[in-house]
């Protein structure tokens, strides 16, 4: 299929109105010209990423969900809850594009991008959602030549995040993690390069056959917080594996502030002295994901030497600079297949984003339910 720069194509919004409710629908938009250094992808493959869903859903309630439109043109729309539209405020009246990430084939090029013509491409930084996405030619990862757009839909945003914890504990001086929700894609990555890297990892997950799931992988410890002897057993995987560095992707409840009490007991117990401030040992929690959107609740029974803060993925790239980026983009291609191949529950049209039965599900954020988006899919 040839592409037309004078045409339009198709591009999924996000809108949250003064009235309180989000409309989602497909927008007509001009097809994009290349300059000399970008590229145009037409976009086969974007995944709905957790991080995904607070954009393009705006905290609305979906259960309150109602179709509109017209076949060619739907649309749909949801409530807010009162509580959540202060929070929503600097994005009234805007019709904004969504997804993080995603691939396809290069159909346009300037003049300095000629090579990656016809190439399949991964990109990432907003608006995949969308038939075609105009990127700058040097921000585009070129998959392997056996590499589909399905296969390289999820590279950026799960295995530059699971690279980026194992960069963040080396670089805090840590020598073991700990991964909350640890069955998912992002999960399941991890624990493949820490087996690869030798690095300690002690998952948790929240049913028998997630931990089932991670054993098959050679997983080595695999915690169920379902289970009465939760702490107990995250206590001895943290004493087995000296982890004072943890990631937890819920966010809400108690969890955080459980796995830091189970870090000064794991460390206590080998303790040969009292302080009663605490063992010195420093023990961090950073949370980055709201899978849990209850407050975070923990009782200080950790000592003095502990922190609970926010990581996300953007400011860690910033922070380690353009060549360790790199190297890491570079890793996430030759192991595309393997340590970081994804695997999704179904793939559905830009209208079917729109469908409230797929909404049901990929709004689950669970295990299992991670769905693949072809914009192009029927064009």
């Amino acid at each position: 299929m040839s592409y037309d720069s004078s045409a339009t194509s198709l591009q999924l919004r996000s809108l949250v109105t003064a009235g309180g409710e989000v409309e989602l629908s497909l927008a007509a938009v001009p097809n994009p010209t290349p300059g000399p250094d970008d590229v145009v992808v037409r976009i086969e493959a974007a995944p709905i990423n957790p991080s995904d869903l607070g954009l393009l859903l705006a905290a609305a309630d979906m259960t309150t969900a109602r179709t509109g439109g017209t076949p060619t043109s739907p649309t749909l729309t949801a409530s807010i809850p009162a509580p959540f539209m202060k929070a929503m405020a600097p994005r009234v009246g805007q019709s904004l594009p969504v997804g993080n990430e995603g691939a396809g084939t290069v159909v346009a090029a300037g003049a300095n991008a000629q090579a990656l013509l016809g190439k399949t491409v991964a990109i990432f930084g907003g608006a995949t959602y969308a038939q075609y996405r105009l990127a700058k030619a040097a921000e585009c990862l070129l998959l392997p030549p056996d590499a589909t757009a399905a296969d390289g839909a999820s590279c950026f945003v799960n295995p530059l995040t699971a690279l980026g914890m194992t960069e963040t504990m080396r670089r805090e001086g840590h020598t073991a993690l700990v991964h909350t929700a640890a069955a998912s894609n992002l999960g399941q990555m991890l624990v493949k390069i820490c087996l690869k890297d030798g690095i300690n990892l002690v998952n948790i997950v929240r049913s028998p056959e997630q931990v089932a799931t991670l054993k098959a992988l050679g997983a080595v410890h695999v915690v169920d917080s379902s289970t009465p002897g939760f702490t107990d057993a995250l206590t001895d995987a943290l004493v087995g594996t000296g982890a004072t560095l943890a990631f937890d992707a819920t966010g809400g409840g108690r969890l955080a502030g459980q796995i830091l009490t189970c870090m000064e007991a794991a460390i206590n117990r080998t303790s040969t002295t009292y302080n009663r401030y605490g063992s010195t040992v420093h023990k961090q929690v950073y949370i980055y994901g709201g899978l849990d959107t209850r407050p975070t609740e923990f009782n200080r029974g950790f000592g003095m030497a502990w922190g609970i803060g926010g990581w996300l993925l953007m400011p860690l790239l910033a922070k380690i600079g353009p060549e360790a980026a790199q190297k890491m983009r570079e890793r996430v291609a030759a192991e595309l297949k393997t340590t970081f191949a994804s695997h999704y529950a179904a793939e559905i049209s830009l209208a079917g984003v729109l469908d409230p039965r797929n909404v049901a599900k990929y709004n689950l954020r669970a295990t299992g339910l991670k769905y693949l988006i072809n914009p192009n899919k029927g064009a």
